[in-house]
């Protein structure tokens, strides 16, 4: 009868810290791995410089363009360009003779 007695005197003892250190192991726990932790925060923080790179890189990339463009704007002889767009775009006009190459002779 004294064994069961101080059995839920014991038990009743340690409920209450086993609850609370249960719970800040929990929270303890999800502050390094949870979704929001640390880890995650690490991971979310590479792919934000991974991210900058890009918008970089990608920047560099359009201004090399508009500097190529705006060359473009001044010395472009309109015949010469003209042909080279018939020849890429493969267009005529109805009164041009079409001489057809084979498909490994290219004009450029």
């Amino acid at each position: 009868m004294r064994v069961v007695y101080y059995c839920k005197k014991t038990i009743k003892a340690l409920t209450p810290p086993l609850f609370f250190l249960g719970l800040t192991a929990y929270f303890g726990w999800n502050t390094l791995n949870g979704e929001h932790g640390f880890h995650s925060y690490k991971i979310q923080q590479n792919v934000l410089i991974e991210a900058q790179n890009a918008q970089k890189d990608a920047q560099l990339e359009q201004q090399a363009w508009a500097r190529r463009v705006e060359g473009l704007k001044n010395n472009v002889d309109k015949d010469l360009l003209d042909e080279r767009t018939r020849v890429m775009l493969s267009f005529a006009q109805s009164d041009e003779i079409i001489i057809p190459y084979k498909a490994n002779d290219h004009l450029y």
